[in-house]
């Protein structure tokens, strides 16, 4: 099983990350999951307003799982990211298929149409029109390093259970 994301209020009572990951992988190894594979993201996102920059996604490190008695494994490959003016990503995926006019590249048009940007004309080159709206709507490249990558067996046997035959430290801030 892989979390896809976990945000809680600053206002929650104390340790409600540690609660809420316990039970629901709890949950889960009741269902007959045996693994969890959860990744952090260190790199914080930013979401362009017209008082200026908002912080939507500070970044964090996985302490939520470290001390849950996860396997650091190290970090995902390095990658460049696509960031829209709302501090989400548009995909490789989604960017492909509008360069290459693939099954959904409409919706991945309508998308950017939504920050501002002209719509496609029909004989229009996806790559060009691509190029022209990410500088139009304001997106930006980011050198990412890469997701923190936690691993820990769930189950009735997960204590007797090596997941990782390498780990490393976990990381700080």
């Amino acid at each position: 099983m892989e979390p896809n994301r976990l945000v809680l209020l600053d206002g929650a009572e104390s340790n409600p990350e540690s609660w809420f990951c316990a039970r629901s992988f709890a949950l889960a190894a009741d269902r007959g999951v045996r693994g969890v594979v959860a990744h952090s993201d260190p790199q914080p996102r930013t979401r362009a307003t017209p008082q200026g920059p908002e912080l939507v996604s500070p970044s964090h490190v996985g302490h939520v799982y470290a001390v849950q008695g996860f396997a650091y494994l190290g970090r995902t490959r390095p990658r460049r990211l696509t960031v829209l003016p709302d501090a989400t990503v548009l995909s490789d995926r989604a960017a492909s298929k509008i360069r290459n006019d693939e099954a959904g590249h409409r919706a991945a048009e309508q998308r950017l149409v939504g920050f501002g940007a002209r719509p496609r004309q029909p004989e229009e080159d996806g790559g060009q029109w691509l190029d022209e709206t990410l500088t139009a709507v304001g997106a930006t490249m980011l050198a990412h390093g890469g997701n923190h990558r936690y691993v820990r067996a769930t189950g009735p046997h997960c204590t007797r259970v090596t997941v990782a035959p390498t780990s490393y430290p976990s990381p700080r801030r």
